[in-house]
């Protein structure tokens, strides 16, 4: 796979980094020689221009990258990288780093973004997630925002603790996917019984978090 990561800084490189020990082909871009380095990552392409401008990444052969990541700093140069990706080049998929939270509505389709990521949002569902028990934490929004990653610990008061996964009637568009029980992961099977203190992984639909989370919970909405 061929990914082309608009922004040389720290976070640019580490993903550079991250990519090519998985296999794939990276090119580096940055307006800035001072982020040029490529000692830094020398398995990857390196390319001195501005991702904003259509003939620089024109250079980059953008038309070939399967991946487009806007990692820079800037908000705004990030929205217009992916937006010139998406209908300029037809990038099958972009990614966008959202800095600020307060833009991270316009990291949309509409702006050529298909999955944002925002650090202050990742940084606060972890926190959620460790220290919340009985409680729907979003963890990842996936693909074109249509589903959520969600995480509930279960609680001692829910009804359904010892009981079977596979005998759940848990909401539509909602699947288990994941267990995780004193540190190990368990793929679950439908005769296996979900433990208190379990950390239960969800791939569901935003509208039925709510209902998850009271199916599971009830004596938390009481």
């Amino acid at each position: 796979m061929r990914v082309a990561i608009a922004g040389a800084g720290a976070v640019g490189r580490s993903i550079a980094r991250e990519l090519i020990g998985n296999g794939h082909h990276v090119l580096l871009i940055d307006k800035d020689p001072s982020s040029i380095k490529p000692e830094r990552v020398p398995d990857a392409e390196w390319l001195l221009a501005d991702s904003c401008e259509l003939s620089s990444l024109e250079e980059a052969r953008l038309e070939h990258c399967d991946v487009v990541i806007a990692a820079t700093g800037d908000d705004k140069a990030n929205l217009v990288t992916s937006l010139l990706a998406k209908t300029e080049f037809g990038v099958p998929r972009t990614v966008g780093r959202v800095n600020h939270p307060n833009n991270e509505w316009l990291f949309t389709e509409a702006w050529g973004v298909d999955v944002n990521v925002s650090t202050p949002r990742i940084m606060s569902a972890l926190v959620e997630e460790a220290v919340t028990v009985g409680d729907v934490v979003r963890l990842f929004t996936l693909g074109r925002g249509n589903a959520n990653l969600v995480e509930m610990t279960l609680p001692a008061d829910s009804p359904y603790v010892g009981k079977p996964s596979g005998l759940i009637p848990f909401p539509e568009n909602c699947t288990l996917v994941t267990i995780v029980r004193d540190g190990q992961v368990y793929t679950p099977a439908p005769e296996q019984p979900v433990e208190i203190g379990d950390e239960l992984l969800f791939v569901c639909n935003a509208d039925v978090e709510e209902d998850l989370e009271r199916l599971l919970n009830p004596g938390g909405h009481q």
